[in-house]
């Protein structure tokens, strides 16, 4: 008789590699999303005391709307979007590199300004294809405040005035405010010509970038970051020179009301953005701590976006900055950023007394304590040891012991975790309001 094929070893099943992030593009893990949730939260709080509101536009958009939003011939357009055809209709559509164009597109939209100017904030992923360093991915983070509607320059001041009391609202320290003005249309067109005209006769000095620039863009090479052509870009006529008079009263009325405010800036020729949107009053906070990748938070005024994606013509000025670069920047300063951590963890010896400590456990939490309740392991909930080892890793300030015996008295007894423990003290579970707020307050 043969061997029954049961008793065959079965096949063992290929390997599977594991599948990591694309590059550049990061896992937020729980450890640090504590940091962003709080920035966040401080993010709205602070909008709302301005009167921004939210908006949330899609991350996908046509290709269109970055390719005349920002400029053809802008490094993000020809080198750094992420685009790609549908597959069911044949519509080119991009990854956000940028949330503006994004916002003045829902703007026009959804007619937004027929009754009156808007001021809006938005938070999220942004996408560009760079090579990955610090402070500079793939996949980043930005937060935003747009203004659309409102033609002043106490406007700009005041975009500018809202990004300063956010390094306030989260203790930001040494990031410098660099302010220029771009001036109108004509006015870049006569010194783009003087620009031209500049580098053409040192052209011996220009790297590629910049030659491939020159006739396209030449503004965008006063950014250049080639130390070799420092020289040749100082001695460049300074669009300054060319701002008639209107432009230089929007400029002066925006540097008044910052000194008003005692609110430092250095007025910073050379300043110029990576979109061509950009118009009169251009800004940046900017560091020193993070390297290459100095600009915190970036914006200007951006009076023809609006038209160039098919709206009525309308003024606008806005901001972002970067999460990521704004986060590290305050962990080199050595700030005390929050954690996730419970205020208190429950010990429950006895299994039979979980549904009744649960009940417990949901009245603490709607007073405002955040409770971690043990998770038993296999047919128990585990040694009162093994729970203590875990109520100390989980940071919590405090054990709270729902014992037979103090479950019988219909008391908990609450045990101090941290500065050396040992402190112990008994509550009526009749009384969760009158105590509740202390494990916050000590937490």
């Amino acid at each position: 008789m043969s061997e029954s094929k049961n008793n065959e070893s079965p096949v063992k099943p290929a390997s599977f590699k594991k599948i990591n992030a694309v590059k550049g593009m990061n896992d937020v893990l729980p450890g640090e999303s504590a940091k962003w949730e709080w920035l966040e939260s401080v993010v709205r709080k602070l909008m709302a005391s301005y009167a921004y509101r939210n908006i949330r536009t899609p991350i996908v958009e046509p290709t269109a709307l970055f390719v005349r939003g920002l400029g053809e011939v802008t490094d993000i357009v020809e080198k750094e979007m992420y685009s790609f055809e549908d597959r069911l209709n044949g519509e080119a559509l991009t990854l956000r590199p940028e949330s503006t164009a994004g916002v003045v597109r829902a703007v026009v939209e959804h007619n937004m300004l027929y009754e009156g100017g808007k001021r809006l904030y938005y938070m999220g992923p942004m996408f560009r294809h760079e090579r990955p360093q610090r402070g500079r991915y793939r996949q980043f983070h930005q937060i935003g405040a747009e203004v659309l509607g409102f033609q002043g320059p106490e406007i700009d001041a005041e975009v500018i005035l809202l990004a300063h009391d956010l390094w306030k609202a989260i203790g930001l320290q040494n990031v410098r405010l660099e302010l220029n003005s771009l001036g109108q249309p004509p006015e870049r067109l006569a010194h783009r010509a003087a620009l031209i005209a500049h580098f053409e006769k040192h052209q011996d000095v220009l790297d590629e970038d910049a030659k491939r620039r020159l006739y396209t863009n030449p503004l965008r090479i006063l950014d250049t970051k080639n130390p070799a052509m420092k020289d040749v870009v100082e001695a460049a006529p300074k669009l300054l020179d060319f701002l008639g008079e209107v432009s230089l009263a929007h400029l002066n009325s925006v540097k008044q009301i910052l000194d008003a405010n005692g609110v430092s800036y250095t007025l910073n020729p050379r300043l110029v953005r990576g979109m061509d949107y950009y118009n009169l009053t251009v800004f940046e906070f900017i560091t020193d701590q993070l390297g290459s990748q100095g600009t915190v938070c970036g914006g200007g005024r951006y009076d023809y976006l609006i038209e160039q994606v098919g709206g009525k013509p309308a003024p606008a000025v806005g901001w972002a900055l970067g999460v990521e670069r704004v986060l590290a920047l305050l962990e080199q300063q050595g700030a005390a950023l929050p954690d996730a951590i419970p205020h208190a963890y429950a010990i429950v010896p006895d299994a039979p007394s979980m549904p009744l400590v649960l009940q417990y456990l949901r009245q603490l939490r709607a007073l405002g304590v955040n409770v971690q309740m043990h998770a038993g392991s296999g047919e128990g909930v585990g040694s009162m040891k093994s729970q203590f080892k875990k109520a100390d890793s989980s940071g919590a300030q405090f054990a709270l012991i729902f014992g037979a015996d103090e479950l019988a008295q219909n008391t908990v007894s609450i045990k101090s975790l941290r500065d050396g423990g040992g402190a112990q003290r008994t509550e009526s579970l009749d009384r969760l309001e009158s105590w509740a707020n202390s494990l916050q307050l000590t937490s």
